[in-house]
């Protein structure tokens, strides 16, 4: 059996972050050989150019973590109508410096969970134009714009039944994804994008 290795963004630093909860939540959902991992963003310093030719142990870790990672899963917040400025600055750093980018080809997802009504659409939608330039291809659909509601979570903090079938239909389509991805393809036969 493969083994797919996915590092997970949370674009929220909050130690009772929904983003984060629900991240967890959602690895309960994938097949066996998925191992999901967080990478921590928030003890990275302030992207700085001048510092691209001795970067800090925060930043090399975070370059070694993603470039070991076989597939991505963002789940972020919106932050006044866009992503968060933590996920920003890691977005940065590890596209960096020029011609080193960690985050170039691998397949990525976008999710996200917020208090309003639109869940986190404006952040995604900023995130992809992002992460297009950064040449992560990105799952299209099904889009996944949580509102944070009471029923999000299940007792035991996995995915209430409200939204159970939502996402396992999502993680089906987000696994053939990463597998097409490791098996070569370009995610864009048979309409797969």
């Amino acid at each position: 059996m493969n083994i797919y290795r996915i590092a997970v963004l949370v674009g929220s630093l909050r130690k009772e972050s929904l983003n984060r909860r629900f991240a967890e939540a959602l690895y309960r959902l994938a097949p066996p050989g998925f191992t999901f991992f967080e990478v921590p963003i928030g003890g990275l310093p302030p992207y700085n150019e001048d510092d691209d030719p001795n970067p800090a142990a925060s930043v090399l870790r975070l370059k070694r973590d993603i470039g070991g990672a076989d597939a991505l899963l963002f789940v972020t917040p919106e932050y006044n109508r866009s992503i968060p400025g933590v996920l920003k600055n890691a977005l940065d750093h590890a596209s960096r410096p020029y011609g080193q980018s960690s985050w170039a080809g691998k397949p990525g997802a976008i999710v996200g969970v917020s208090a309003g009504a639109p869940g986190t659409s404006m952040a995604q939608q900023h995130l992809r134009n992002i992460l297009a330039y950064l040449d992560v291809p990105v799952l299209c659909q099904p889009e996944v714009f949580i509102q944070a509601k009471e029923v999000l979570f299940a007792e035991d903090g996995g995915i209430g039944e409200a939204s159970r079938q939502f996402m396992r239909a999502w993680m089906e389509r987000y696994v053939s994804w990463v597998k097409l991805f490791a098996a070569g393809g370009s995610g864009l036969e048979g309409g797969a994008a």
